[in-house]
């Protein structure tokens, strides 16, 4: 018998229906046809055509091309809001600074949020070529980031067992581990060695090397991001500079 703490909260079915209409334009390519909205939704069509109708009347979606449905400009108002309002620990962003500036390379922090790993501030370095920044923001395909992989091995079970749960182990490049059975043997290796890396997991021509500060079962994750063969050379340097700001953080 479901009592008043096990009943699922009340949702109204068009603003449901509408969402995903909306999180299927914004993870399609280039947008997406009517009938392609149907096919990636399962709403009924004649539901599905009058809720991309309103939905461009809002500005939230917008006509483009060969007939299909793209994120409209007022969707920059609710990117710019939640970039916005998600604000890290003011601690945070001078020691990102810190990392960039000592070792010229991309560096950024992550954390959890809304049972998500998110790249809170970003900073860039200063060498010439540099590696593609993580966007404030950032949430996705956190076992092949080296700050997702940290921050999931010293989690609680639960929220470990929860997140890859309901997250699918995306393969973005040869190198990223898709098995739950060796992305639990990196964790390990993590809780080991007290540091991750991602060595072209996530993006090709990218390493990435993650430590954690603050402790207990959600720490932040401070990385710092180079391309491959920089980073192959100064590793060592890299590792000794993350674990000596840990530490004076600790």
């Amino acid at each position: 018998m479901r009592t008043k703490e096990t009943e699922p909260a009340p949702r109204v079915q068009s603003v449901d229906r509408a969402m995903r209409i909306l999180f299927a334009v914004a993870q399609s390519k280039d947008g997406l046809k009517a009938a392609e909205v149907v096919a990636a939704t399962g709403l009924p069509r004649q539901a599905s055509y009058h809720l991309l109708h309103t939905l461009v009347a809002t500005g939230i979606l917008t006509r483009s091309g060969p007939g299909k449905y793209v994120l409209g400009l007022r969707v920059g108002t609710l990117i710019e809001g939640f970039k916005r309002q998600l604000a890290p620990p003011e601690h945070l962003a001078p020691v990102v600074r810190r990392i960039a500036e000592e070792t010229g390379e991309t560096a950024y922090a992550s954390g959890w949020w809304d049972g998500e790993i998110v790249t809170l501030v970003t900073a860039r370095g200063t060498n010439s070529v540099q590696a593609a920044e993580v966007s404030h923001g950032t949430y996705f395909d956190a076992h092949a980031r080296a700050s997702g992989k940290l921050l999931l091995a010293y989690s609680t079970e639960q929220l470990r067992t929860d997140y890859l749960s309901s997250h699918r182990l995306n393969a973005r490049t040869k190198n990223t581990i898709t098995t739950l059975a060796r992305l639990y043997e990196d964790f390990e290796r993590i809780r080991q060695q007290g540091y991750a890396t991602d060595l072209e997991e996530f993006s090709n021509g990218l390493c990435c090397l993650a430590v954690g500060i603050g402790g207990g079962a959600q720490p932040f994750a401070l990385t710092v991001s180079a391309p491959t063969e920089r980073f192959e050379q100064r590793f060592d340097s890299y590792l000794s500079m993350m674990k000596r700001i840990a530490g004076e953080l600790s």
